[in-house]
C-alpha cells in the first residue's frame, strides 16, 4: 500500500469509527454528515471524496465490522468453508464454546452496533448479511448432514431466530449476563440441559 492509499484507508477507518460511535447515541436516520465529519475530525469535502451519502458510509462500515468479526476466532477463517467437505461431522457443531464465546464477545464489544442492526434490520440490510452466512457457512454444513435443500432454510431460520432472540434479550439488558451464561442458555435451548 502506497502513502496515498494508506491515507485514504486511514480516513475511511476514521469515518467508520465515527459512524459506529454515533450509532451508539442515536438511530442512523438522524445522523448527519456534519456530525460524522466532526467526530472523524475531517471536513465535508473529504467525506464526499469517499462517499456519495451516509448510506454509502453505512455499507462500508458494516463491511468494516464484519471483517473485524473473523479476528475474534482462533481458527483459519479464510479456509473454513473448504474444510466443511472433508472434516468429521462432529467438527461441524458450532454451538460450543470454541465458536460461541468469540461470537458473543464480538457482539458484546460491539453491542450498540448490534442493537442498532437488530432494531433496524432494513436500514442495515440484514437480509444480505444473513444470505452471505447461508451461502458460505450454513448451507454447506446442512449439505453434509444431508438436509434436503428445500428444508435448509426452515432449519436455519429455527436456529438463527432462536439465537437472535436470546442475543436481543442480552443486548436489551446491556450484556449484563456473562458470555458463559449466554453460551449455556443457547446450548440448553438447542440440546437441553445435561
Amino acid at each position: 500500500m502506497n502513502k496515498s492509499e494508506s491515507k485514504y484507508f486511514n480516513t475511511a477507518v476514521r469515518f467508520d469509527k465515527a459512524l459506529l460511535f454515533l450509532l451508539e447515541k442515536k438511530p442512523f436516520e438522524y445522523i448527519t454528515i456534519s456530525e460524522i465529519c466532526e467526530k472523524a475530525g475531517v471536513n465535508r469535502s473529504t467525506f464526499y471524496l469517499h462517499y456519495e451519502n451516509t448510506r454509502d458510509l453505512l455499507k462500508e462500515t458494516i463491511d468494516y465490522v464484519l471483517d473485524s468479526f473473523t479476528s475474534y476466532f482462533d481458527v483459519d477463517t479464510e479456509n473454513i468453508t473448504s474444510g466443511f467437505k472433508n472434516c468429521d461431522l462432529q467438527e461441524l457443531n458450532y454451538i460450543d464454546d470454541k465458536y460461541l464465546h468469540p461470537y458473543l464477545l464480538f457482539i458484546k464489544e460491539n453491542r450498540r452496533v448490534f442493537f442498532a442492526v437488530l432494531s433496524q434490520p432494513v436500514t442495515f440490510d440484514s437480509n444480505n448479511i444473513f444470505q452471505r452466512l447461508f451461502d458460505n457457512i450454513f448451507n454447506p454444513i446442512l449439505d453434509r448432514f444431508h438436509y434436503p435443500r428445500e428444508e435448509q432454510n426452515y432449519v436455519m431460520m429455527f436456529y438463527l431466530n432462536g439465537i437472535t432472540a436470546i442475543i436481543t434479550e442480552w443486548l436489551k439488558d446491556d450484556c449484563k449476563k456473562s458470555i458463559k451464561e449466554i453460551s449455556n442458555i443457547i446450548r440448553y435451548c438447542i440440546f437441553g440441559r445435561e
